[in-house]
């Protein structure tokens, strides 16, 4: 779990690019039919607060647990909107 968090604090702090998916489909003919597929790419910029807990002297190791958990929730969040 420790190195999930790692690597999802580490993704943040350079900042990422992810892509959304939408597509739109149809009935024709009893089938459903792909009309339209948007693909957007989207750069997620590095967090500053991502960069600031790995540029510390404790990184992780030094937050509480309420303060790790609450990290987590939140990139875990930001992770989530960015993969759609």
């Amino acid at each position: 779990m420790e190195e999930e968090i790692k690597g999802a604090l580490k993704k943040c702090a350079v900042g990422f690019g992810t892509s959304e998916v939408v597509e739109e489909f149809c009935m024709e003919d009893g089938e459903l039919k792909l009309v339209k597929k948007k693909v957007t790419k989207k750069d997620v910029p590095p967090d500053i607060k991502a960069v600031k807990l790995l540029m510390d002297g404790g990184g992780i190791s030094g937050l509480s647990d309420e303060e790790l958990e609450a990290e987590k929730l939140r990139l875990m969040e930001m992770l989530k909107q960015c993969d759609g």
